[in-house]
């Protein structure tokens, strides 16, 4: 008797297991076919990534072998202001094509090498694309914007120099000293000697700071008379 009874249950869960089929089996398919589809598309982007990192880099060193070959900018000299624009070619068309990272970096070398062969308008505004660039890493944006400041340093409007660098020179930002230290140099400038010679007491005793730059700040405020 149990195992007549075993035998009915047993057909009973197999009508049933037909039946759910039946009814359901078309959507556990779709829905097996979609994972499926899901993972095969995330190794497809994956895949793709991979593959535009590896040309971004390529294009990137390629363009960092080409600058490698310019020299400084000798006025008058039209090979070297052609190897100039060349490396700025090349940067530019990696800052065109390539992701974030590299087009960030991209545009600050071209910056430089405008900067080198005498454009300084067209340097600073690439730096100002950087620094407003929402996508960029906010460290390299502030980069931009210090970069910015250090190029027109000696012509620029002061007030506007200092906008620029005020917000560089606090305590929590990475740039902060290099930031200080070109406020003082601000300073001196329009002629504000004593607190020019504050910020670089600030810098010389500050023993966080790398060597170099407490070393120039202690130079400067000898020169300064201390």
């Amino acid at each position: 008797m149990v195992d007549i009874f075993d035998e009915v249950e047993e057909d009973l869960r197999a009508e049933r297991a037909q039946a759910l089929l039946k009814r359901y089996g078309g959507l556990l398919i779709a829905a097996a076919l979609l994972v499926i589809g899901a993972a095969g598309g995330w190794e497809a982007w994956r895949w793709w990534q991979a593959k535009r990192d590896m040309a971004a880099a390529s294009a990137f060193l390629a363009a960092m072998s080409t600058a490698q070959t310019v020299g400084p900018q000798i006025a008058g000299s039209s090979a070297d202001a052609a190897s100039h624009k060349a490396a700025i070619e090349a940067f530019d068309h990696v800052a065109a094509t390539a992701p974030d990272g590299y087009r960030t970096l991209a545009r600050l070398r071209a910056a430089a090498l405008q900067a080198d062969l005498g454009n300084l308008a067209a340097a600073a505004a690439t730096y100002d694309q950087v620094a407003a660039d929402s996508t960029a890493d906010p460290v390299l944006r502030d980069l931009a914007s210090l970069l910015w400041v250090q190029r027109q340093l000696d012509t620029g409007d002061p007030a506007r120099l200092e906008a620029r660098l005020k917000p560089l020179a606090e305590p929590d930002n990475p740039w902060h000293a290099l930031a200080s230290e070109d406020l003082a140099l601000l300073d001196l400038r329009q002629g504000h000697t004593d607190a020019a010679k504050a910020t670089l007491h600030r810098l010389a005793g500050d023993v966080t700071l790398p060597q170099d730059l407490r070393g120039r700040a202690s130079l400067m405020l000898n020169r300064l008379g201390g």
